[in-house]
């Protein structure tokens, strides 16, 4: 199969990962912004993690030069076209992407300003590309509830104009579900579909308390439910659809090498899948290099891709035009 020219679905894919790397250097130039080198190789190293990332904690230290550029509605509107073009370069079909606002308020920009910027941005990709997209506002866990009650209530008036859900990331500690209850709930409430970041390390049990205290329809990864039957079960018995990201994955440790990913465990006994980057520039990759990934390692059929895609469609958060759209790719 070559995945280069497949119709592809990415569902789990974080704006201030997956810039490219000449735009952050074209940006500091402009506009004064003090970077550790201004050259391309450099800057390179910079922004990837190594596969042989000691933890999660390490790999997020590789957004803080990524936020530095993104202060601005130009800038932000600028990055989120690139990373949409990019994506429609390979053939991405839908993409959503997640950003946390509240990273992008430091030269005072506001919220909703941020939001509309990279909105502005995913139209503009929209209108020269054969992508669709939607946005995803990540909440972070290092905040507090009321930053998350912030982001809730400020972007309730984009629901239905590219704003289709919540998200909770960032370092993860077991238990993190409690403290967010009240924000989700109220997010839930007012239209926001739910994907919570939830047993990327170690932690099963997140996963239990992200579908029980939460209500999450999706998982960020997911990958410690193999040690959780409690959250193994509940995935599988209410359709959870797990966000997988192999490399990432193998960076932060959450698996030691491809070969141990559970993605095709999971996949045989019928738990819904997907395939994604997380971090495009991150984690050095795209989907064609992804898919490449599973199906060389796990010796997957064009049947299971064309049931990873379809999942990957049914468990967007895209109306139901899209969709139909979207799934005529692969008849």
């Amino acid at each position: 199969m070559n995945f280069a020219t497949l119709p592809k679905i990415e569902l789990h894919c974080h704006l201030d990962g997956s810039l490219r790397p000449e735009t952050i250097i074209d940006i500091a130039k402009r506009e004064g912004i003090s970077l550790p080198s201004l050259d391309m190789d450099e800057i390179q190293r910079e922004l990837v993690a190594p596969l042989e990332c000691e933890s999660l904690d390490e790999y997020l230290e590789k957004f803080a030069i990524p936020n530095l550029v993104m202060q601005s509605k130009e800038n932000l509107r600028r990055i989120t076209f690139e990373l949409f073009e990019d994506a429609a370069r390979e053939n991405v079909k839908y993409m959503e992407v997640r950003f946390a606002p509240l990273l992008h308020t430091a030269a005072g920009l506001d919220v909703e300003e941020i939001i509309q910027s990279v909105l502005d941005g995913l139209k503009d990709a929209e209108k020269q590309y054969d992508i669709k997209g939607n946005l995803i506002l990540s909440c972070m866990r290092t905040m507090s509830a009321e930053r998350a009650f912030e982001v809730v209530e400020k972007g309730k008036k984009f629901l239905g104009k590219g704003v289709v859900a919540i998200d909770l990331c960032a370092s993860e500690e077991e238990g993190f579900c409690r403290k967010f209850v009240e924000p989700i709930a109220l997010a839930r409430e007012y239209g926001y579909r739910v994907t919570i970041h939830a047993g990327e390390t170690g932690v099963g049990k997140n996963v239990l308390e992200a579908v029980e205290l939460l209500g999450a329809e999706r998982i960020g990864h997911g990958v410690f439910i193999k040690d959780c039957d409690e959250a193994y079960n509940i995935v599988k018995e209410k359709d959870v659809v797990l966000e997988m990201c192999p490399t990432s994955n193998v960076q932060t440790k959450a698996v030691n090498q491809f070969s141990e990913h559970p993605i095709y465990q999971f996949h045989k006994d019928g738990i819904k899948v997907t395939v994604n980057t997380d971090n495009r520039t991150v984690s050095d990759t795209t989907m064609a290099n992804e898919c490449n990934i599973v199906f060389k390692e796990f010796n997957l059929s064009e049947n299971d891709y064309k049931k990873i895609y379809i999942n990957s469609v049914e468990a967007s958060f895209a109306d139901s035009i899209t969709k139909g759209i979207l799934k005529k790719y692969m008849s």
